[in-house]
């Protein structure tokens, strides 16, 4: 099983539909922030089931949806084919968009699963789709001395304010035995620090890189916003 295999099965990530409700609401809040204008358009990439999607597409133009498990794509289309402004999309089909056509694309909780290599070259793809002046924000960056022990403290305080303890405990113990767990065992996830994930953001042709509150409950992983020149 390949981490793309993983999303595109059932899995229990989230411990409770409370969870995986108020975890989607949190980073719409947080993507919306990052919206130019109401005329932009927007790209997620890696959007999950972006369960509050249609909050994000009442501040912009246009927003795509990216994706790369199937069969969270047909559950996109099921919950926002109705929205005009909302379009899912494959990772190919990003690649089949006019260049130059976006004015932001967020990554969140994205890079963990994918090798550097995979990162440098969508760091090319997005900025060729970018407007000159648009902007890149990858969020969720782990640095390599966050442990799995501080994500679990932090899911736990998340959970105290958003009233699913309980469930999250017992979700805690479901992950240690879990295709999840096995996963980040064999292949790990993919950390950088400030400095080498600036470093791979200026390599991929962007400038005026800041560090931004994190998206969603876990402030000790990072957030960064970038320029595209033009």
């Amino acid at each position: 099983m390949s981490w793309r295999d993983f999303w595109n099965s059932e899995h229990a990530i989230y411990v409770s539909p409370r969870h995986k409700l108020l975890h989607y609401r949190q980073i719409a809040t947080d993507l919306i922030r990052h919206i130019p204008s109401p005329e932009a358009v927007v790209l997620d990439h890696g959007c999950g089931e972006a369960l509050a999607a249609d909050r994000v597409a009442a501040a912009c133009a246009r927003l795509y949806l990216c994706e790369a498990a199937p069969s969270v794509r047909e559950k996109l289309r099921a919950t926002f084919g109705a929205i005009p402004a909302i379009t899912v999309v494959s990772p190919e089909e990003v690649e089949a968009l006019d260049d130059g056509a976006l004015d932001l694309v967020v990554a969140n909780s994205l890079i963990q699963y994918l090798g550097r290599e995979e990162l440098a070259q969508l760091l090319l793809l997005w900025r060729r789709k970018l407007k000159p002046g648009g902007h890149l924000v990858i969020a969720d960056v782990i640095p390599p001395d966050v442990s799995a022990l501080t994500d679990a403290t932090q899911l736990l305080s998340f959970a105290w304010r958003g009233g699913f303890l309980i469930a999250a405990l017992g979700g805690l113990v479901r992950t240690a035995f879990s295709d999840y767990r096995k996963l980040r065992a064999e292949y790990g996830l993919s950390t950088y620090s400030a400095a080498a994930i600036v470093t791979l953001i200026r390599e991929g042709g962007f400038d005026e890189i800041e560090r931004q509150p994190n998206f969603g409950h876990n402030p000790h992983r990072m957030t960064f916003r970038a320029r595209n020149p033009g």
